[in-house]
């Protein structure tokens, strides 16, 4: 992709400005009155997004994180989609579908009457895609960057039968201190534990972290809140057409096993992720959509 012509296309005077990042993928770069933000192409993914108001990034990214195609981007937003977690058809597929290692397209970049700055990339299939998912889609990830940030991920079936889909929104919440966070709303509520097996269970009290967790939470509300008193704030998502919630942290052993991840790394991030996933699978019929929508702010 040519930055220079991206810039003439999309750029907006000092507001948008599209450059070469990591590995020579192209990056958006916001700055606005309300919030510095960055996208990436490669996965039409959230790097950063830093309301003016907050001395530290809402989002985590890694410093060892991958920049090569194939890899994903260890941090901010990555999606994953058609599946969620292992190949559900066990065929040796990626974890996590293929959409987070695709470049995306620039559709639209705008500002809205508010100020905000609204980005819109897209994805279509491809012969290679069928190969791995033999379905035709067009993708869409709206990103409004205001005084909160909002996601909006769409998937429409262009083809002549319908598919089945899990997906998730990935995100990497910055957090002070893991010892020292906990998740709120999610009390009382049934979840599979991926560290015991897959174990359904059901979560006493807020959630807390001790070591390793990956957990699906089922029914959850539309509100979910990480309260960090290490950083002395909170962090709201609020989330639209998702009745399911992944909490993940990999805890001290398998951080320092994870090459594009600091042996500490573990400590200044939380996952809790907006999702469609185990028993909430969306059937998308043939030239309909399906949005996904999360809403991030902070207090």
């Amino acid at each position: 992709m040519n930055i220079e012509q991206l810039n003439a296309d999309y750029g907006i005077v000092n507001k948008v400005k599209i450059v070469a990042g990591k590995g020579g993928f192209p990056i958006i770069e916001i700055n606005n009155e309300y919030a510095n933000a960055t996208l990436s192409l490669y996965g039409g993914q959230i790097l950063s997004f830093q309301p003016v108001n907050q001395a530290e990034d809402i989002m985590f990214l890694s410093n060892q994180a991958y920049y090569q195609e194939g890899k994903a981007i260890k941090g901010g937003t990555p999606i994953c989609w058609p599946w969620f977690g292992p190949d559900p058809e066990d065929k040796g597929r990626a974890s996590h579908g293929f959409v987070r290692n695709r470049l995306w397209t620039i559709r639209e970049i705008v500002t809205t009457q508010d100020g905000s700055t609204e980005v819109v990339m897209g994805l279509l299939d491809t012969p290679e895609t069928r190969k791995i998912w033999d379905y035709s889609f067009d993708m869409s990830i709206a990103i409004t960057v205001g005084n909160s940030l909002t996601v909006e991920l769409t998937t429409r079936n262009t083809g002549d039968n319908s598919f089945s889909i899990t997906q998730a929104l990935h995100t990497y919440f910055r957090i002070g201190d893991i010892n020292q966070v906990q998740v709120l709303n999610l009390e009382d509520l049934s979840y599979l534990d991926k560290v015991d097996g897959g174990k359904n269970k059901t979560q006493t009290g807020t959630v807390t972290f001790d070591g390793e967790c990956d957990r699906i939470y089922l029914d959850v509300p539309s509100q979910l809140i990480i309260d960090d008193s290490a950083l002395g704030r909170k962090i709201k998502i609020t989330a639209a057409n998702s009745n399911t919630a992944i909490v993940w942290n990999p805890g001290a052993t398998i951080s320092a096993n994870m090459a594009d991840l600091g042996d500490l790394d573990y400590q200044r991030f939380v996952c809790v992720e907006t999702a469609n996933a185990a028993n909430e699978v969306i059937e998308v019929a043939a030239g309909s959509d399906f949005n996904l929508t999360a809403n991030y702010s902070c207090y």
